[in-house]
């Protein structure tokens, strides 16, 4: 058994995320997050991969999501009272077609200096009905794919012990962006193993229920610094090639689940695993 040691939401995509010790779980993730998404003019979503400036950006959204602060270094913070009745328009997410609510020119005046780039801010409208891929099928809102990124503590242990061997400083866990952290603790069995999670099929917390839908393949956001919006160089991507390259390409850290049953998690909750299955790597 392991337990929740950290939890993470991200309300713009691409951006800061915010800690939280308890939270909602919805159909699409803890509540809130990935419910905005910075885009061009031409709509196509802005991602830390192109921008890695958003990483400096620290949204923070009020409980009932009707108000957002954006702030940044070297810039007044903005406030926005948040529009979820406008006009669709059309928004672009790897490819995809979705809609989004325009938030105004406020809004995108203040990230365009920020990202020094011409952006604007949508919101996802109540309607979404996105379905997501994997073994478990689900939705989410403006997320890579799945509801959940979920990651132990044992997972990043044993990367960073590689690190240190090849010469290369250890690294924090929101270089992955997890919304779950989990640990087995010195006094709980079973997840002092390294990737774990990915074993996981069925899994429950507090009152809600997870289904796995595949390991979280990672990119090149792993390799910019989340305090400052630099890029790091080539790890952890060059050590994680040499021992997590999965079946389907890339390489894997992390796995990504649905959501079964919503309800309340927090930090410190038993994460009681009901079905185990075998690694896809």
């Amino acid at each position: 058994m392991a337990r929740v040691v950290e939890l993470s939401y991200y309300p713009v995509k691409g951006c800061a995320g915010t800690s939280a010790t308890e939270a909602l779980l919805t159909p699409a993730g803890l509540a809130h997050d990935r419910s905005f998404m910075v885009v061009s003019e031409e709509g196509v979503y802005r991602t830390q991969r192109r921008d890695p400036r958003l990483a400096v950006i620290r949204p923070a959204l009020t409980t009932d999501g009707e108000r957002l602060t954006l702030s940044a270094p070297g810039t007044e913070d903005l406030h926005l009272r948040v529009d979820t009745t406008g006009a669709r328009q059309k928004v672009d997410l790897f490819g995809t077609a979705y809609q989004g609510i325009d938030q105004g020119e406020a809004a995108a005046d203040w990230l365009s200096k920020v990202l020094r780039a011409p952006s604007r801010l949508v919101r996802v409208p109540p309607e979404h009905d996105r379905v997501t891929d994997g073994l478990t099928p689900g939705t989410s809102g403006y997320a890579d794919s799945c509801a959940l990124h979920v990651v132990s503590r044992s997972t990043l242990g044993l990367l960073n012990r590689k690190l240190s061997e090849r010469g290369a400083s250890p690294l924090p866990m929101n270089r992955f962006r997890p919304n779950i952290v989990l640990d087995g603790g010195d006094d709980l069995d079973g997840w002092d193993e390294p990737h774990t999670e990915d074993r996981v099929r069925h899994l429950r917390i507090g009152d809600a229920e997870l289904g796995y839908a595949k390991l979280a393949i990672r990119c090149a956001v792993t390799l910019v610094e989340q305090e400052s919006g630099d890029r790091a160089g080539p790890e952890p991507l060059r050590t994680l090639a040499g021992y997590r390259r999965a079946s389907e390409g890339g390489v894997a850290f992390g796995v990504k689940f649905a959501v079964l049953r919503p309800g309340r998690v927090a930090v410190g909750d038993d994460a009681v695993v009901t079905s185990w299955g075998e690694s896809e790597l």
